[in-house]
């Protein structure tokens, strides 16, 4: 490595993260045990702990440092670095990996695992790596690199289990979308790189009134937003998180989708003034996305599922704020530059935090029941109880409610909206504040779909006989949960603490927002909300003794749940969350196209018989099959010059090169 200077401590820490990262993929390729698989998580918690200590660092440093790589690729310099813009969306990364890696141990052993748990720890290694490198990269083609690396890991990672049908057609869904976002992203970085030079441009160094400045937009938008799940570019994300094991659920969820947000930000960073159009196309894009993929959450009956959608859901939240943010700086509006962007980027946080905690509590529950299915559940808080509390913390943090980290991410978005109704004229007015009915529109469903899940699956008795069975997870799958969840409360209960953090962050996506931490304090009540936080969880804590004291001298019996006046109630009464969600999901009929199966019921005694529902991934199967299945019919003449004969394949591309070199004269 040489570099024009002396490598600095913060970027020396990260650059000892990605190589333990990397080395993490090595003990089990000697050993399949379960020392080595311990050894192998061992690395990656250690990682994880330097990475995020050098990544807090460089928060506070608002100095970017960077290494340049001694390579012979006839691309320029490649160079690494690091900035506070990158700072945070690293912490996401090394604190879902290492949560996820100590998780695996419990949750994929190598006793039980024996043919896969190398193959799942080398790939979750590498996609560590290549994800820390990605936001570290400051050379396109070293960028690209990372970029393929970090799909590849994602895509083995999740088909780990790939001896069912549904889990290799989710890894070839994945593979297929991930690569035509990639095909976008080599025309996006041509078009960045017309100068000659493949390094990224400074921050605000660029003009949006180039002509070749909405085509880079464009291009970032599609290319970065099939990797975000945006809608509706979102078609691999349900079946990918839901086939994948749990904790590699929790880095594609709470990490690899943020790589399409950083994405965005970075290169939205390069131009010092945007046109309004971009933000309010962001804007509409994060509403759109935020209310359908939670009113396809609302409809699901698979856990994971379910949680994939809220996945979208956030990154709509997410979007939303960087409208906003897009829309200050093309109204000159540095308050709501400064909320939408910090909210964006606190959000992108909260939501790995809560995100992987969730998909972590999901993976407990499905490894004690056998199922994923909501509705042959129920009861497991009783055989889960510590696991059942965590699950808790997350759905409150994932409905942006106090005392939890998700109310303050929203309500700087929220605050970013209010400045365009109270401080903007023209259009802006009208997209911010129907940006405000929407993400309360959100939550609300939000509120409904985790009152849902949650009391279908840990409420009530058990709903079959052969998923009521189960014990507690193990402590290497609750401390990571644990960790997680300490993250949500802290950032819930002391907000203040993030807000220099921020700040940094911010002023790393656009310069004019430097030293801002006191506009951001003096923006956002802090204080305040750290007071209602503590408020509620005394009043919550001193609750809850006050029962516990009056009950625990009482004689305790067991008694079925009130069965309506039912003596011998059983679990067929209880409400399923197909019931529960039954007048919302009516609600969006004409969005979610549900297939239903009611039979008709006849006779004095009808024969037995069985209601079901199913909702469709209508964009995939009503939008691009159809087109796939026209164009592979237009294109079949085309198919017949694929035909294998080698000399004609080399006579196809003497004759294209010639085509070129005649074009190319003539101009």
């Amino acid at each position: 490595m040489t570099g024009p200077g002396e490598v600095v401590p913060n970027l020396a820490l990260l650059i000892a993260a990605i190589i333990l990262q990397a080395c993490s993929t090595l003990p089990l390729l000697f050993r399949r045990s379960a020392l080595s698989q311990k050894i192998s998580a061992s690395l990656m918690v250690l990682a994880s702990m330097i990475g995020t200590t050098g990544a807090v660092r460089s928060l506070t440093d608002p100095a970017a440092h960077s290494l340049l790589l001694d390579w012979s690729l006839p691309f320029g310099p490649a160079e690494i670095g690091i900035d506070p813009l990158s700072a945070l969306f690293l912490l996401p990364i090394f604190i879902i990996t290492g949560c996820s890696a100590l998780y695996g141990v419990g949750y994929w052993p190598a006793q039980k695992h024996p043919h896969t748990v190398t193959r799942l720890t080398f790939f979750l290694g590498l996609l560590a790596a290549s994800l820390t490198t990605v936001v570290m990269a400051r050379n396109a083609i070293l960028f690209l690199i990372a970029w393929e690396m970090m799909a590849l890991g994602s895509f083995f990672s999740l088909t780990t289990d790939d001896k069912h049908e549904e889990v290799r057609d989710a890894g070839i869904l994945y593979l297929i979308t991930t690569h035509l976002g990639t095909l976008v992203l080599f025309a996006l970085f041509s078009l960045l790189s017309i100068n000659g030079s493949f390094l990224f441009p400074a921050a605000a160094s660029l003009s949006a009134l180039h002509p070749l400045a909405n085509a880079i937009f464009i291009t970032a938008l599609i290319g970065f937003g099939v990797k975000a799940g945006m809608m509706p570019l979102h078609v691999w994300l349900p079946s990918a998180h839901a086939s994948a094991p749990s904790h590699i659920s929790a880095i594609m969820s709470g990490v690899v989708l943020k790589m399409g947000i950083y994405g965005m930000v970075r290169v939205f960073s390069f131009f010092a003034q945007v046109p309004l159009w971009w933000g309010a196309t962001i804007l509409v894009l994060g509403m759109i996305s935020g209310v359908v993929g939670v009113a396809f959450a609302l409809g699901q009956h698979d856990l994971k599922r379910l949680l994939a959608y809220h996945s979208i859901e956030n990154i709509g939240i997410i979007l939303m704020g960087m409208g906003v943010a897009l829309i200050g700086q093309a109204t000159g509006s540095q308050a709501m530059m400064l909320l939408g962007m910090a909210g964006c980027l606190l959000h992108v946080l909260n939501h790995a935090l809560f995100k992987a905690l969730l998909f972590l509590g999901a993976g407990s529950v499905i490894h004690a029941v056998g199922t994923r299915e909501i509705d042959l559940m129920g009861g497991v808080g009783r055989r889960l109880p510590l696991t059942a509390s965590l699950f808790l913390a997350g759905s409150v943090a994932i409905c942006g409610l106090p005392p939890l980290n998700g109310f303050v991410s929203e309500i700087m978005v929220y605050l970013g909206c209010f400045r365009g109704v109270a401080f903007s004229n023209g259009s802006a007015v009208g997209l911010t504040a129907l940006a405000v009915p929407a993400l309360a529109l959100v939550g609300g469903l939000a509120v409904a779909c985790f009152v849902k899940v949650y009391g279908t699956v840990f409420l009530g008795i058990p709903r079959t006989e052969e998923h009521s069975g189960g014990h507690e997870a193990p402590g290497n799958m609750l401390v990571p949960m644990g960790v997680l969840a300490g993250f949500c409360a802290v950032i819930g209960l002391a907000p203040w603490l993030v807000a220099p953090l921020l700040a940094g962050a911010v002023a790393g996506w656009h310069p004019s927002l430097a030293n801002s931490t006191a506009a951001l304090t003096s923006l956002v009540p802090f204080n305040w909300i750290s007071l209602l936080s503590t408020s509620l969880t005394l009043c919550i804590l001193v609750g809850t003794w006050v029962i516990v004291r009056r009950t625990s001298g009482n004689e305790h019996s067991t008694a079925p749940t009130w069965g309506c006046g039912y003596l011998r109630p059983t679990p067929r009464m209880q409400y399923t969350a197909t019931s529960f969600a039954e007048m919302l999901v009516k609600y969006f009929r004409d969005l979610l196209r549900p297939q239903e199966y009611s039979p008709e019921i006849t006779g004095i005694f009808p024969a037995p018989t069985r209601y079901s529902s199913h909702i469709t991934e209508v964009v995939l199967e009503g939008l691009y099959l159809p087109f796939l299945e026209y164009l592979y019919r237009k294109t079949a003449p085309f198919r017949r010059l694929q035909h294998g004969r080698l000399h004609l394949y080399i006579l196809y591309i003497l004759v294209t090169l010639v085509v070129l070199l005649v074009v190319t004269v003539n101009s």
